[in-house]
């Protein structure tokens, strides 16, 4: 069953806190899982939560620091000193440390290196450091397990026994030559049936999937999902190994990916949360929201220029169908260019874009034929003349197939000028289609009507 945090629960959690009853405090956290247990300081107060982290040991507390809200752990590491959060880092895998530390001012970080003991963790989070933000590299962590071609089958086993102690999760074993190339992988079945011997090189499978330590980590990504890796090797240009990617790090770059796109297509130009300050979230709405003013402008510009509809009686009425038209236009838009960013987000988008297009436009047309369908009727049951109904029903199917248009042709081209495609929906694309249906309907009902 799964744990959930009451009211019940830190009521008791404060009235043992504030008793300093440290032994009930521990036995309370024992059997929990650390990402519960960072549910749960994330609802404490912020001494409180320090407290905690204080009390248990760092073996435990290392896994719950990893889980927290970025912003309570910022909070939580400014109180701890060099020392205590290096006894954290100690604990972690080597890929949790240095996103840790590299939330760390640089002279913390140099402090807290300084006071890291093991010489090899503290050179491993330094190598992780030093490559880009969301490549291969800043991802992988350096606890593997591996062997070489030339070891025997009984030495192998020998040694990964004291390699597989440094690692939490063994998904693979990987055979690397005497210059440390990836050159194959271990199974687990092969190694346990094979003579004791055997070399390595006559039972390990060649075929390995890797990404190169360079390699973007939304493309990493795609390659396990593909796949189905539990893991994945990272190698330099030499074909040298370096480390692995595990899917826990993979599902954050997703779950990032997928915030990010949600709030461009909400209209937000940061990462923003409820709880930020009013300052952030303002910044984070303002450009988006000013955009919009633009486009309705530009709205009511165009809207203006066919005010000699407006001055005919018989002809008045167009304007009552303006939201209409607006409001298919926006929502045809962003459903075309959800459909397109969904599958460039998967690289589901093959072909040529003529295809992609032409293909739109058939959807579009028969959209657009029903709904006028729809629209014709509507309008002769409450007794307006045919040319009228034609008008709005011509200017309807129009408006479909040029919003449809460019919800599929903005994000193509926003993707392979190497922009999120994401910007493509929400406001951007609600507000240019509400400006280009509205001048496509006012232009074809003056047509039509010869106004």
């Amino acid at each position: 069953m799964a744990f959930e945090v009451t009211n019940d629960f830190l009521d008791n959690l404060t009235e043992l806190i504030e008793a300093n009853k440290k032994i009930a405090i521990k036995a309370l956290f024992e059997d929990l899982h650390f990402a519960d247990i960072a549910e749960v300081l994330d609802e404490l107060d912020f001494d409180e939560a320090i407290y905690i982290i204080k009390l248990l040991d760092s073996e435990k507390t290392s896994e719950i620091l990893t889980e927290l809200d970025e912003d309570i752990r910022e909070k939580i590491l400014a109180n701890l000193s060099s020392k205590e959060i290096a006894r954290e880092i100690s604990e972690m895998d080597t890929d949790d440390a240095a996103d840790i530390i590299g939330e760390l001012s640089k002279e913390r970080q140099r402090r807290v290196m300084n006071a890291i003991k093991d010489e090899d963790h503290a050179a491993d989070i330094i190598e992780l450091l030093s490559y880009e933000d969301n490549s291969a590299g800043s991802l992988m962590g350096k606890e593997l397990v591996k062997v070489y071609e030339t070891w025997t089958v009984g030495g192998c086993m020998r040694r990964i026994r004291a390699q597989a102690s440094e690692v939490s999760r063994v998904h693979s074993i990987y055979v690397v030559d005497k210059q440390e190339r990836l050159i194959g992988r271990l199974s687990l079945k092969d190694l346990i049936v094979a003579k004791n011997d055997q070399k390595i090189a006559e039972i390990y499978i060649n075929k390995v999937d890797s990404v190169n330590v360079n390699e973007d980590d939304e493309e990493v990504a795609k390659i396990m999902s593909k796949y189905d890796l539990e893991a994945i090797p990272v190698v330099d240009d030499d074909n040298v190994l370096l480390g692995r990617i595990t899917i826990d790090d993979i599902v954050d770059v997703l779950k990032e990916e997928a915030d990010k796109d949600y709030q461009l297509a909400a209209g937000l130009t940061q990462d923003v949360e409820a709880d930020d300050t009013v300052y952030e979230l303002v910044k984070g709405r303002l450009p988006w929201l000013i955009l919009g003013l633009f486009g309705s402008l530009g709205a009511v510009i165009i809207m203006q220029n066919f005010q000699t509809i407006m001055e005919n009686p018989e002809y008045k009425a167009l304007f009552f169908f303006t939201p209409l038209i607006a409001a298919v236009a926006g929502n045809v838009g962003v459903q075309s260019s959800a459909i397109i960013v969904q599958g460039l987000a998967n690289d589901l988008i093959k072909g040529s874009l003529w295809s992609r297009l032409l293909k739109e436009v058939a959807i579009s047309l028969i959209n657009g034929l029903l709904l006028s369908v729809i629209i014709t009727i509507f309008t002769s049951v409450l007794g307006f003349h045919f040319s009228f109904s034609m008008a709005i029903s011509i200017s309807l199917m129009s408006v479909i197939i040029i919003a449809a248009l460019i919800g599929t042709f903005v994000p193509i081209v926003l993707d392979k000028r190497g922009i999120d495609p994401a910007l493509a929906t929400g406001p951007f694309i609600t507000t240019s289609n509400d400006i280009f249906g509205i001048l496509i309907y006012f232009s074809i009902a003056k047509l039509i009507l010869g106004i």
